[in-house]
């Protein structure tokens, strides 16, 4: 018989094909499990597949009393109650740099759709007025890649992808995070002496309650008229609404966002704008990275079952 595996967030099931020739999925669609399955075939659940964002706290997991492990489909665990995992015994586990190649490529995407204005140009070409020499302000020369000061916060395996792909465009490169690491970028011992120093900012650290909305109003005004944010962490690290009325007053230049403090829902207030880019968090959705979140996942997994440690395990809180 089948180890049963409760996938506890929303996935299309065309993801869920590899896992399903393996163990016997108890899919909830994303729905609260008990409005979908029976309190006898959740009490036999010993482990769970979910999204790192979806939020999973003690409460939900006192639902499934054999719990032994959580895994996140991807890198980020944010969603997850370590604490609560940890005086469970609940092993919590992930997807590390399993998608940082992608990630990286969509902040290179975006901060490039953004600093150099592609989606004002496209629609410049598609209106005709450039066929018909209508003059446009936004339209005038933008600072290029080389010589630019690109601010990194978080140096994970997302962050130095993105340093590498930044380094290639002959930019300068500085960085924040927790600890300094032995790399050819200048690091700097605050975000706020970052966000002074660089002219963009990517976000590019943890999800946690200690970066919640860390990106705020102060290091907004830091980065200047002619600075630009790009997100691909998560939207909590960024504060929204100073982000709107950074863009909206011209504190800073422009934004390219892959995600957002209530997905799927983007504000309007940050949809109206023309100098924002946006990405529907896609940063780890191309074909090699599902392969590889799949393979750790499956690794997990296996490991779990057959009473082994968990090969990627998350460090309790």
């Amino acid at each position: 018989m089948a180890d049963k595996v409760l996938i506890y967030s929303r996935f299309p099931k065309s993801m869920m094909a590899r896992f399903a020739e393996r163990f016997e999925l108890l899919d909830t669609g994303g729905k609260p499990a008990r409005e979908v399955f029976s309190a006898e075939e959740l009490s036999g659940i010993r482990a769970m597949l979910t999204a790192g964002g979806s939020p999973l706290g003690a409460e939900a997991m006192d639902l499934f009393p054999k719990l032994g492990a959580i895994v996140c489909y991807g890198t980020g665990y944010d969603g997850v109650d370590l604490k609560a995992a940890a005086s469970r015994n609940i092993a919590v586990a992930h997807s590390p740099g399993a998608n940082a190649a992608s990630v990286a490529d969509i902040a290179m995407t975006l901060m490039l759709a953004t600093t150099r204005r592609i989606l004002v140009a496209d629609q410049y070409v598609r209106s005709g007025d450039w066929a018909a020499s209508k003059q446009s302000p936004m339209m005038r020369p933008q600072a290029g890649m080389p010589g630019r000061r690109i601010g990194i916060y978080g140096m994970g395996e997302i962050g130095r992808k993105i340093a590498a792909r930044c380094a290639a465009f002959e930019s300068e490169i500085g960085y924040f995070s927790r600890s300094k690491y032995d790399l050819p970028y200048q690091y700097f011992p605050t975000l706020e002496a970052l966000a002074d120093w660089c002219s963009v900012l990517m976000v590019a650290v943890r999800a946690g309650a200690e970066t919640k909305h860390v990106v705020n109003a102060d290091i907004l005004k830091r980065l200047g008229a002619d600075g630009y944010v790009v997100n691909i962490s998560r939207g909590s690290v960024i504060d929204e609404k100073a982000l709107v009325a950074a863009l909206t007053d011209k504190t800073i230049a422009g934004a390219g966002l892959d995600v957002f403090e209530e997905e799927p829902h983007a504000p309007d207030a940050l949809t109206a704008l023309p100098n924002v880019v946006f990405a529907p968090h896609i940063g780890g959705h191309t074909l090699e990275s599902h392969v590889a979140m799949q393979a750790c996942v499956l690794a997990n997994l296996t490991a779990f079952f057959e009473g082994k440690p968990l090969p990627y395990g998350v460090k309790s809180a």
